[in-house]
């Protein structure tokens, strides 16, 4: 099983890791992370090093949380857990312009992005959701994780309530025959853009540390990464709290009635959130957490886990 590394981290404000950490699950069935009856958050990841399972144990009462780690890996998703828990995204100077905002605000004083820094772990299930519903896309990460991924390190990939596995390598997901992703339920578009960003991974990879204005422009530039993919990958992998979502099949509304109780389109949208550049996004999660909600005139879809509230569905890439 490996031996166990530990490290305690006290963070220097009231960091709610489960809150944070949600924003890195993909449904509620996500093999790579789990919580358990403890409410201990279990990451399966893919590093530099090698894979790794890193437990997130919050401990609010003594103001620490505590990491324990397992497999390759283990140093690297120590050091990096504070950022992973949002220590990295810096709130100053954010100022909540709209009566929605400041409410939101108000709720979630201590509301943060957490970054990954893996980007391909963030890009493969989001080329999964481009264009499709949440409960599809969920549907498909979970049968390729588990089809094609690995077991996790340590305990967690034997214990019942566990079983997480780590993602596929890239080499790995580039061989997968046509055949195999349509029976997985993804679409041949997506397929192929995964294959495409699989074989430039390393390269990928490496724009963890670039600006994100250059992050964006660069995975775009991979045939299939559109607006909203880009935004998906820089929410995560980078806490970018300026990326939002356009092209998402309900944001531009969930936001639009938060601010001024109707729908809006993603031009408005974009005006809206304008003032709040260089976090637009933090604006825009403040905003349906502290707004009135869109009424219900359908099927509910999938809610995303990155945001306090919102919808999302049928996306452009």
């Amino acid at each position: 099983m490996g031996e166990a590394l530990t490290r305690e981290w006290r963070p220097e404000w009231p960091c709610d890791a489960t809150s944070v950490l949600a924003q890195q699950r993909r449904g509620a069935g996500d093999p790579t992370q789990r919580t358990d009856l403890r409410g201990r958050v279990w990451r399966a990841t893919r590093t530099p090093d090698g894979p790794a399972t890193l437990c997130v144990e919050p401990r609010p009462a003594d103001g620490v949380v505590v990491g324990t780690a397992w497999g390759a890996g283990a140093s690297w998703v120590l050091e990096s857990m504070p950022s992973l828990l949002g220590a990295a995204d810096d709130p100053e100077g954010f100022e909540p312009l709209h009566p929605a905002v400041a409410e939101g605000w108000r709720r979630r004083p201590h509301w943060r992005l957490g970054a990954s820094r893996r980007v391909m772990e963030a890009l493969v299930p989001s080329i999964l959701e481009q264009k499709v519903t949440g409960k599809q896309a969920f549907g498909a990460f979970r049968q390729l994780v588990v089809r094609h991924g690995e077991p996790a390190p340590g305990p967690a990939a034997v214990v019942g309530e566990l079983r997480l596995h780590v993602q596929p390598e890239p080499e790995a997901l580039a061989r997968i025959p046509s055949w195999e992703w349509l029976r997985l339920g993804v679409e041949p578009a997506q397929s192929r853009t995964l294959v495409t960003a699989c074989r430039v991974a390393a390269s990928l990879e490496r724009l963890v540390d670039a600006p994100p204005a250059e992050f964006d422009r660069r995975i775009r530039s991979v045939r299939g990464i559109g607006v909203w993919t880009s935004a998906e990958v820089r929410q995560r992998a980078l806490g970018d709290p300026d990326a939002v979502s356009f092209g998402d099949y309900h944001l531009a509304n969930h936001v639009g009635w938060a601010l001024f109780g109707h729908d809006i389109t993603d031009e408005e949208l974009a005006v809206a959130l304008e003032p709040y550049r260089p976090q637009r996004g933090r604006a825009a999660a403040l905003a349906c957490a502290g707004g009135q909600s869109r009424p219900r005139r359908g099927p509910r879809m999938s809610v995303p886990t990155h945001l306090p509230t919102g919808g999302t569905g049928r996306r452009t890439p």
